[in-house]
């Protein structure tokens, strides 16, 4: 069974369509690699993955269950697609950290925002808080920053701040872990830091959709591959079939300025 199944996913902005008619599957421990010109909807499409927008059309289901279908105001309700959101991790072209807590505690805050939602939080609250706080430091140990824990993202380089971000989307488990240009944000030398942890988690088959301007990467590290243009998807397939053989006249033009370049 898919893992996540986006079908006739659409969404516009006042009288200009940015999805039109997005279907896809993702099997679990896949890495879809989602590529294309600014513009062409990818970021959109991740944003309506995550409900950071809300599509205007389609349905989205994870592991068999549906999140979301637009024709369901049941599935509609900010309550219900609050909880939703907790199925994917986010990792922003920005980072997003917030500059007044260190590394650690940006990875912890929002599992301890969770855990004082449980009807025991306040017995088990030391508990808890250990656990939280274990778990946070093994990530920040996995993205090799056990030596930064406590530097505040001022402190920290670009590549180090991603980092971060990536153990605080890591932090929540998500089914399935989102980045937006993750790299797009950092000088060339910091990029391959970033990539390498990456790399590192798809080797671990963790399930990602990352949207990205690296082709090289985009090839290296993806189970399949989509090329969106004008809102739409044009081609997808194996990194082999999209950038050695592709079908679309759009996508070979696409990718020659990478192969020229």
């Amino acid at each position: 069974m898919a893992i996540l199944e986006a079908e006739h996913i659409s969404k516009n902005f006042e009288r200009t369509e940015v999805l039109k008619d997005i279907s896809f599957t993702l099997e679990k421990g896949q890495v879809l690699s989602i590529i294309g010109s600014s513009g062409s909807g990818k970021t959109t499409l991740l944003r309506c993955l995550n409900f950071l927008e809300r599509p205007d059309g389609g349905v989205i289901r994870v592991k068999g269950e549906v999140l979301f279908d637009a024709a369901d105001p049941v599935t509609n309700q900010e309550s219900e697609i609050r909880k939703k959101r907790l199925h994917f991790g986010l990792v922003f072209q920005s980072f997003n950290l917030f500059p007044q807590y260190t590394a650690l505690q940006n990875v912890m805050l929002a599992k301890e925002l969770l855990a004082k939602e449980q009807p025991d939080y306040k017995a088990r609250k030391r508990e808890i808080h250990a656990e939280i706080e274990a778990e946070a430091k093994r990530l920040l140990d996995q993205m090799g920053l056990s030596d930064r824990r406590d530097n505040y993202p001022h402190q920290l380089s670009g590549g180090q701040c991603q980092r971060v971000a990536i153990a605080r989307a890591l932090a929540l488990k998500p089914d399935i872990l989102c980045f937006d240009e993750p790299t797009s944000a950092l000088d060339p030398e910091l990029t391959g830091e970033v990539l390498k942890v990456i790399k590192g988690l798809a080797d671990q088959e963790t399930t990602m959709i990352i949207v990205t301007h690296e082709m090289a990467f985009a090839r290296d590290v993806s189970s399949q591959v989509i090329f969106m243009d004008n809102g739409r998807i044009l081609e997808q397939g194996t990194p082999e079939e999209v950038f050695e053989h592709p079908k679309e006249e759009r996508t070979k033009q696409f990718l020659s300025r990478y192969t020229n370049g």
